[in-house]
């Protein structure tokens, strides 16, 4: 086969282990999903605590999740790392302006488009958002799925699917916060308390399925120009 051939063909993932990427998804998914929600409904409903100090004492979930990613694998969790910064966005955000009802609808779209202006500001790194939400999604967080994942980086489709899926959910959610901005103007706070949450997870919705298949073309996509050019190859020789 060709040098060329070999250049598309991606490697397989390595074998998974299932007890690995069980017990990982309960840490992630508790520690940065759950945890902080629980917490922070408790305090703010049962509690009294104002949404600022309840977010804070809820971002120290995704804290502890770090420091068990680093004890257990001796490599920082860039998941846990993104959910802090979103948790840090939100605390923020509810410090500032107005606390009226129509202020609260606005301060989610603020959420939502600081969000997607991160996604973006990551197209200037070395490595955008999505290709680290990618790897914790796509791995058990072995080192072997680990090395995998990041070895994809040296292939341009890989690179190009990366970057555009990191584009779209940052231009998807700059425009969704826009468009609630307006809306929160426009329309009755009785209605937006309706349209802002299916918005939200319309959005999210629509962007996890669109990522999913898109991922799936990308891959078809690959292994159709690695088959064309050992098919050149083979004609050449």
């Amino acid at each position: 086969m060709s040098a060329s051939a070999t250049q598309d063909t991606q490697p397989a993932p390595p074998k998974r282990s299932g007890g690995a990427a069980a017990l990982g998804w309960i840490l992630t998914i508790g520690l940065n999903v759950v945890a902080p929600i629980i917490t922070y409904n408790v305090l703010t409903e049962d509690h009294g605590w104002s949404e600022f100090s309840a977010l804070l004492l809820s971002s120290a979930w995704p804290v502890l999740d770090s420091v068990i990613s680093l004890a257990w694998r001796r490599k920082l969790d860039e998941f846990a790392v993104v959910t802090l910064v979103f948790l840090v966005i939100t605390a923020v955000v509810s410090l500032v302006g107005a606390h009226s009802a129509r202020a609260l609808l606005i301060k989610d779209s603020g959420v939502t488009g600081l969000f997607g202006l991160l996604c973006l500001a990551t197209l200037l790194t070395p490595r955008p958002l999505m290709f680290y939400f990618g790897r914790k999604f796509a791995t058990d967080g072995t080192p072997e799925s680990t090395a995998w994942w990041n070895g994809l980086w040296q292939y341009e489709g890989f690179r190009t699917s990366m970057n555009r899926m990191t584009l779209v959910w940052g231009v998807a959610y700059v425009t969704e916060a826009v468009v609630r901005v307006v809306l929160a103007f426009t329309l009755s706070t009785r209605t937006m308390v309706v349209v802002s949450p299916v918005m939200i997870y319309g959005v999210l919705a629509a962007l996890g399925v669109w990522t999913a298949m898109y991922g799936k073309r990308s891959r078809a996509e690959g292994e159709r120009r690695a088959a064309e050019a050992a098919t050149r190859a083979e004609a050449a020789s």
